[in-house]
């Protein structure tokens, strides 16, 4: 009964880390290449998001399994073979069920493999964490970047083209052409910063209230003195 609630802890920690407070686009800006580049639409973003998932998940759990055994020297170059390893799987994988959306991220696939989101995570956590905990650091990761290029990808598509993953919204010839282009996505990735910032700063000010409230509480107790036992109706001193 006890171990329960702490999981449930854990993975709303790791939930909220990954999409919210430490989101790796919005919030530490990494990986924002991938993004600027394949957000033109939301089948592109949401497939290269997903991709960069898998990768991450499984990257994290074979590097978590593995950390004792690689040399602190080449630690690096080892976690780019591991990562290439599994781009390498994704890239046949998407040749050979959904060519369509790996003729359209093209470059992009590979080049997950120098990714810096995959590349810190696995430096940073996955190096020094359980499988567990990596695989969940990764899922989080993966889904925070997924979600940011969701976000990013349905902007541009909407305004830009008029559509949402290729159905019309409303006539082409309204569509402000400049947001599917560098210029665009430069625009409302900075829009996105710092509205994430502002939702991380709120978030972060609350948690820290209440962790003061908490230890203002428990020293609270700490300090009050025992109430001394009424003496006895009666009885004299």
């Amino acid at each position: 009964m006890n171990k329960s609630p702490g999981i449930n802890i854990n993975i709303f920690k790791f939930a909220k880390e990954g999409i919210l407070t430490n989101n790796p686009i919005l919030i530490q800006v990494l990986g924002t290449c991938p993004a600027l580049a394949t957000s033109t639409t939301v089948v592109n973003g949401v497939g290269m998001g997903f991709s960069a998932m898998a990768v991450l998940i499984f990257s994290n759990l074979l590097i978590s399994l593995l950390r004792k055994f690689i040399p602190k020297d080449i630690r690096i170059a080892s976690y780019i073979v591991v990562i290439s390893g599994f781009v390498s799987m994704l890239e046949m994988f998407l040749k050979a069920y959904i060519p369509s959306l790996d003729k359209s991220l093209g470059v992009f696939i590979p080049l997950i493999v120098v990714n810096c989101i995959i590349l810190a995570r696995a430096e940073a956590f996955a190096s020094k964490n359980g499988v567990v905990r990596s695989v969940l650091d990764g899922f989080f990761m993966g889904l925070g970047f997924t979600a940011a290029l969701f976000l990013l990808s349905s902007m541009r598509e909407i305004i830009g083209s008029g559509t949402f993953m290729g159905n019309p919204v409303f006539p082409a010839e309204f569509a402000a052409k400049m947001i599917i282009m560098p210029p665009g996505a430069f625009i409302f990735l900075g829009i996105l910063i710092a509205l994430f910032k502002a939702i991380a700063l709120v978030i972060n000010k609350n948690s820290g209230k209440k962790v003061k409230k908490n230890k203002k509480n428990k020293t609270a107790e700490k300090d009050m003195p025992e109430s001394e036992p009424e003496k006895a109706e009666g009885v004299e001193n």
